[in-house]
Order: C-alpha cells, then structure tokens, then sequence
C-alpha cells in the first residue's frame, strides 16, 4: 500500500509540475537567486573573516566550484575579489541591514514557489514573511556553511587528531565515513527545514524528508550533468562572449530551482496521499470570518424550520 501511495503521489507530482508552471517559476526563481548571490556572498565572507580558520571563504569558494560551472565560477570568484579587495571594514557595521535584506530575497522567493508547489495561499503579513526569510538565510545557509566546513577539513584529519592525542585511533579510521555522513546530512536537513518552515502549511517535520532526499539528489545530479554538459558540449563563451559564464550561472540556479520545486511537489502530493489536508498556518481572518457569519445564517435557518419548533407549531 505504502509503494502503490509512493508511485500515484510522484505521478501526481509530474503533473503539478506542468500545471503549476513549475519551470517559468524555477526561471523567476534563479532571477532572484543571481540578485542574492553576491549579497550573501559578501556577508558570509564578512562574518567568516572572524572564524579562527585560515582561508575559510577561499575554501568554500573552492568546494562550490565542483558543482558550479567553471566559466560561471570565474565569474562569481571576479566579482567577490573586486567588493572584497581592499578590505572595507563597513561591511558588518552599517552596510550589514542592506546586504541581508538582498541576500534574503532570494528565501522570500522561495517561500512563494514552495506555496505554489503546496497549493496553498499565503496568508501570513509581508513582514513575518519577510522575517522568515531573513531566518532561512541564517539557518540553511549555516547548515551550508557546516557542511563545507568539514569538506575543507580534508579526509585525514582524523588521523592528525590522533597524532596529537586528542583522539583515539578508532575515530582516526572512522573519520572519512563520519565527514561524509555530516556534510550530507547538513545539506539534507539544510532542504528539510526549507520545506518545513519556508510553504504556509502545518505539516510535520519528518513528512519533508522524502522530498529533501530526492531534491539534493536530483541538484547534485542535475549540477554534475550541466557541468558535463557546458564543459564538453556547450560553449557560451563564443556565442554570447563575456556574457558566457553569466548565462551559465543563470542556468545552474534554474536547474537548482527545478530540483527544489521538484522536492516539494513531491512532499505535498505525498501529504495528500495519506488522506490529510493541507491547513495553512495563519488561516485568512477575513475568509474565517465570513465562514463563521455563514454558519451562524444557516443555524439560523435551520433553527427556524425545525419541524418542533414553536414557529412550525404555530
């Protein structure tokens, strides 16, 4: 029962994918994404620069062209070297409210889509939403950030920890399998709590796993495959010149979108299959309003024309 659930829940979810415009939002959605990019960008290397870590940010940069293409990633590492040099000491004083509110731009995005994909409205105010995604930039982007953290360690960590005694040899073997388990699951939870807090749904937090799962997989699939695809097949660079690496970076943040949106067709078609409702978090006070003045009416009415009533009686 639960597989024949699985198989209608993703043949629904391909359908709400046409029918939703899944692909034009995922269009608009990487318009948002370039806009946030090097605003976020900016300040994790700002906020980063205090982290004992030596070339924390350069590392990063470093791990995120693995899944970036490498006319795209020329492109970001230019501009981020042309805002960071020289160092501009204001970028965490003054400059820090403008720079988040532009790096959330791209959650409060994703927060609309999601409810698309949802079917579901959004009745929360502009100033919670908004505060959300502010929220969403910090805690997906930190559970990034642990991610690639431990990448950066580097597989034989382990055994440096066991050379200076802090450990002993059992974590040394361990360790390889232990980074890997923490960068994935970072990322994993990272989605998961994308799908949790970001679409106006009351939904149950393991309910978004199945969703989480499939949407990192189908980004790091889809981002290995276009790599493949711009490096060997593909050249932007003589078509559209230095606009190149732009369009690539353009195309990597749609793919991305698709697999986001991808995830949560899926979470809400599997929420539907098991026979719930999808009641949001802050119902219309407006609409409930007019429902409970319906109510009354028709109690009313009922109440009026019960057969034992005393007006049918008289």
């Amino acid at each position: 029962m639960r597989v024949v659930a699985v198989k209608n829940a993703t043949v629904s979810a391909v359908k709400d994918l046409r029918c939703n415009r899944t692909f034009s939002i995922a269009a608009g959605l990487a318009y948002y994404f370039l806009l946030s990019l090097f605003p976020l960008l900016i300040f994790m290397a700002a906020a980063l620069s205090y982290v004992p870590i030596p070339n924390l940010f350069n590392g990063i940069l470093d791990l995120m062209s693995k899944l970036v293409p490498g006319d795209a990633m020329g492109v970001v590492r230019r501009i981020v070297h042309g805002v960071l040099h020289p160092p501009r000491s204001g970028l965490l004083s003054f400059g820090i409210i403008a720079t988040l509110w532009a790096a959330s731009g791209g959650f409060a995005a994703m927060v609309d889509a999601l409810n698309v994909a949802y079917d579901v409205p959004e009745t929360r105010p502009y100033w919670k939403t908004r505060l959300l995604a502010i929220e969403l930039t910090f805690v997906v982007g930190g559970l990034v950030v642990v991610g690639l953290g431990f990448t950066i360690l580097g597989p034989r960590f382990g055994e440096w920890l066991a050379k200076v005694g802090h450990v002993g040899p059992v974590f040394a073997a361990l360790w390889p399998v232990l980074r890997w388990s923490i960068i994935l699951v970072s990322i994993v939870l990272a989605v998961e709590l994308l799908y949790f807090l970001a679409p106006n749904v009351k939904q149950g937090f393991t309910s978004t796993l199945p969703g989480a799962l499939l949407g990192v997989a189908v980004w790091v699939g889809a981002s290995l495959g276009l790599g493949i695809y711009l490096r060997e097949f593909a050249n932007y660079n003589a078509t559209y010149g230095t606009l190149g690496g732009v369009i690539g970076l353009m195309l990597w943040f749609y793919v991305s979108a698709v697999a986001i949106l991808v995830g949560g067709e899926i979470n809400s078609e599997l929420l539907k299959a098991a026979g719930k409702s999808l009641p949001v978090k802050e119902p219309d006070a407006v609409a409930e309003a007019k429902a409970a003045e319906t109510a009354k009416a028709v109690a009313e009415v009922e109440e009026r024309f019960e057969p034992n009533s005393p007006e049918k009686a008289a």
